[in-house]
């Protein structure tokens, strides 16, 4: 089963969901974070968050495949799009965010690798094991600091989730939109094997006619 998003939309004050977007078109911390070339045939909207077990479990099972058998060859480019169920999950986005965009999706398979060392242990300050997590990337204390309390960030984060979830009818981790040349549009939630992730692609990238 993919995992709902209304308990961070239920945790969150309301306010936190209605930021000026104004600054947030000059962040580039919110620029595009993708995989794979950019004229691959199919492109797929991958819809996540750093503290589903099911997005952990597809990324560090399924992903490699996915990665040498559709990405490294071109067939396929994936958008990530950030869709955090909770506010342990938006500080983690926050961070991965404020890290070189080059470093985001090593950045966020360690953090799927490890969530229950970070993320869901007992007796643990999910922030200093997140600090610790930075550090190992590269960044310094007090950008870390700086970026986990900047509320408009977080903000703008939360109001790109809201609107995804409006325009994707997105409301749950793992979720997945495929487009290519056949089809667009094409949502797929929950889990997917590499043989079934790979027959939606072929699907939306097979020629018409």
């Amino acid at each position: 089963m993919p995992i709902s998003r209304r308990f961070l939309l239920t945790a969150l004050p309301a306010a936190a969901l209605a930021p000026g977007l104004a600054q947030a078109a000059d962040d580039p911390r919110l620029s595009e974070r993708a995989v794979g070339r950019p004229d691959a045939p199919v492109t797929v909207l991958e819809f996540y968050s750093l503290t589903c077990p099911h997005c952990a479990r597809f990324a560090l099972d399924v992903g490699p495949r996915i990665h040498k058998e559709l990405i490294e060859p071109g067939k396929l480019r994936i958008v990530y799009h950030d869709f955090p169920l909770d506010q342990v999950a938006l500080a983690a986005v926050q961070v991965a965010r404020a890290l070189p965009p080059n470093l985001y999706e090593p950045f966020t398979l360690s953090l799927l690798a490890s969530q229950n060392r970070w993320a869901f242990a007992r007796n643990i300050n999910t922030n200093e094991e997140l600090w610790k997590r930075a550090a190992l990337a590269g960044m310094s204390r007090a950008t870390f600091d700086a970026t986990v309390a900047d509320a408009k960030f977080r903000d703008a984060l939360l109001k790109l989730q809201d609107a995804d979830a409006k325009t994707y009818h997105v409301d749950s981790t793992p979720s997945f939109i495929f487009n290519g040349p056949a089809a667009q549009g094409v949502l797929k939630a929950g889990e997917m094997t590499f043989e079934e992730f790979a027959a939606v692609v072929a699907e939306v990238s097979a020629s018409k006619g």
